[in-house]
């Protein structure tokens, strides 16, 4: 079995798409199966060297749309030796070539062929175009659909999802939209490292007012879409309501130098209440990332939109109860397994989780943290994914339903 992703670009610091594409392939290449990931990165990207599968580099690409005169040559050249290509993504050139090398490869029945599948990673979600600061790209949407992606989705054997909430919402934006398949194959992250006491240390390092003191943990990409402000005004309420019994708010992640990030900071810097107990650590990798997940109070991210959430589920890992949105999709697994508290993506509704859990007993919130782990060895942890992958997508007795679409 030899499996093909395709994906735009690889670069960690992009996290979302790239981070899952390594988990399914260490977690596919346990059970023996070969996978190889073909990119539109340039070729001396230094961080191509850090994984262990083979990832062909086609770029660099020049232009929004990722275009890259050597993708092409080499599908049409390696196609033949996989038996799937998963395309990770959408509205890029290597979706459209690759499926557009594809049916050709179809019409010379000579030559195998291998079944195509599309993994959106939320890229079908209405809120895309509903934003309000999407309008233009709403409408390039809703043309490039019309000539180009419907070709892509309906010509796949089928599209993959990682939760019900996903599949159902990819229904709403465009039409026609009739893939061959539609399965939920989930996702998940590899468990994290046992803790140790040198976690705790470094993430210190990095925030060294913390020390003995409780916190909420935000780790995502600093930008709009993740609710940062709201939680800023939430907090600030909260603040104002239960004064120094309040946790401190850690906003880690990418995104602290940016005019967006720079902005919260100086707002969080001229507000005297918020001073001394916000703080922008930035981007948290290895020991320090785990030392902040360890050891915070809650996890808390009130996205106004999330396929998935990578973070939150590394939460869930750590036996930390999280605080999300209903616009982040996981959210009915997590409501379900008791593990967290859901609330709308608004300031009342952030006001709300942060206080809600302020509420719990000890007793609630143990037992919500030990809800948590349950939760992810249900759903997201890597052996349980990649046996959903096995049984519904890699049995060799499914037969492929070809379906390209002219």
């Amino acid at each position: 079995m030899k499996i093909l992703h395709v994906i735009d670009g690889m670069d960690p610091e992009l996290g979302g798409v790239c981070k899952a594409v390594r988990t399914i392939v260490n977690g596919l290449s346990e059970e023996g199966i070969i996978n190889e990931v073909v990119t539109l990165d340039s070729p001396e990207a230094s961080f191509l060297d850090m994984d262990s599968f083979p990832v062909y580099a086609l770029g660099p690409t020049r232009t929004a749309w990722s275009y890259s005169k050597n993708f092409t040559p080499w599908l049409e050249k390696n196609l033949g030796a996989y038996n799937f290509v998963i395309i990770h993504g959408l509205w890029l050139y290597n979706s459209y070539a690759t499926y557009k090398v594809l049916r050709e490869l179809k019409k010379r029945s000579e030559i195998d062929f291998p079944q195509l599948y599309i993994m959106p990673h939320g890229m079908l979600d209405p809120y895309f175009q509903k934003a309000g600061g999407r309008k233009l790209k709403a409408i390039r949407n809703k043309f490039y659909w019309k000539f180009i992606e419907s070709k892509v989705i309906n010509g796949a054997d089928g599209l993959i999802f990682t939760c019900e909430e996903e599949r159902r919402l990819a229904h709403e934006p465009f039409n026609p939209y009739r893939p061959g398949r539609e399965i939920i194959l989930g996702l998940g992250t590899e468990a994290p490292p046992e803790y140790e006491l040198a976690m705790t240390r470094a993430f210190i390092q990095k925030c060294e007012e913390l020390e003995g003191r409780s916190y909420f943990l935000f780790l995502s990409r600093i930008h709009e879409k993740k609710g940062v402000e709201k939680l800023l005004n939430a907090y600030e309420i909260l603040m104002k309501k239960t004064g120094a019994d309040t946790p401190a708010l850690v906003i880690a992640g990418p995104g602290k130098e940016t005019p967006y990030g720079k902005h919260l900071k100086e707002q969080v810097e001229k507000n005297r209440i918020l001073k001394d107990s916000v703080f922008f650590p930035g981007m948290l990798v290895d020991k320090a990332k785990w030392g902040a997940f360890y050891g915070c109070e809650a996890f808390i991210l009130p996205s106004e939109q999330e396929n998935f959430g990578i973070a939150i589920v590394e939460a869930l890992a750590c036996k930390k109860a999280v605080l999300i949105s209903d616009q982040i999709n996981i959210w009915r697994e997590i409501y379900e397994a008791s593990a967290g508290l859901i609330a709308p993506s608004s300031i009342s509704g952030t006001q709300e989780l942060l206080e809600n859990w302020m509420s719990l007993s000890c007793n609630q919130k143990q037992e919500m943290e030990r809800n948590a782990v349950n939760c992810y060895k249900k759903f997201y942890a890597v052996e349980s994914f990649v046996q959903r992958w096995k049984e519904n997508l890699l049995k060799p007795n499914i037969s492929p339903v070809h379906s390209m679409v002219d």
